[in-house]
């Protein structure tokens, strides 16, 4: 019984697609910010075991794309609104931005936040892999802070806020955090990312039956 009000409620769900204007609803704007809030506090929540040591920092990083591959992927199911993916990246731009992220950060997240929203598009938002794509490729937004450190690794370490760590942390970040290291992390944080996206979908079946995402 419960099987077929499931089969009922994504029937039901499917034909609602997402409106392709941009006349966002009050309840499509809450919904934003609340999971974007949500997915802001958790990766900053993980990132701050970094202070323990920039190796630590290197390996909680990715481990924070899983974490928030869940409410992100109940924040699709969520999704009546072309443009609400796209917007969520917007405002977690933002959020970084006001952290004080550099500005390539910034827009690495409403580019990579587009893209995502391009291929939810593609999948008539219905589609469950092409929601855990949207992730993975959203997921790539951990890359932007680390663009000033690909360009200049030395002036970066001068500017950042590793500064305020004292000289040992210092040493430390310039010993172990290189270019390898970085991509390295980065690369384990696109992988996370699809795990975290696969855990979200497994934890949130029932969600996803219902919003129609099959």
């Amino acid at each position: 019984m419960e099987d077929e009000t499931l089969t009922a409620a994504a029937s039901g769900a499917a034909s609602e697609r997402p409106r392709a204007t941009i006349a966002f609803s009050a309840r499509d704007l809450l919904n934003v910010a609340i999971f974007a809030v949500i997915y802001f506090v958790i990766v900053v929540v993980i990132a701050m075991l970094g202070v323990v040591s920039p190796l630590v920092m290197l390996l909680t990083l990715p481990l924070s794309a899983i974490a928030a591959g869940i409410p992100y992927m109940l924040f699709l199911t969520r999704v009546r609104h072309a443009g609400m993916a796209a917007l969520f990246g917007i405002v977690i731009a933002l959020l970084y931005l006001m952290m004080g992220h550099p500005w390539q950060s910034t827009l690495t997240t409403i580019a990579l936040s587009v893209l995502a929203e391009l291929l939810l598009w593609a999948g008539r938002y219905r589609s469950k892999w092409g929601a855990i794509w949207a992730y993975v490729v959203f997921s790539g937004w951990f890359a932007g802070p680390w663009i000033p450190f690909f360009a200049d690794p030395v002036a970066y370490l001068q500017r950042s806020g590793s500064q305020a760590m004292g000289e040992d942390y210092v040493e430390a970040f310039a010993e172990v955090v290189t270019v390898p290291m970085v991509t390295i992390m980065i690369a384990a944080t696109l992988v996370c990312g699809f795990l975290g996206a696969l855990l979200g979908t497994s934890l949130l079946r029932k969600h996803f039956v219902r919003a129609g995402l099959a």
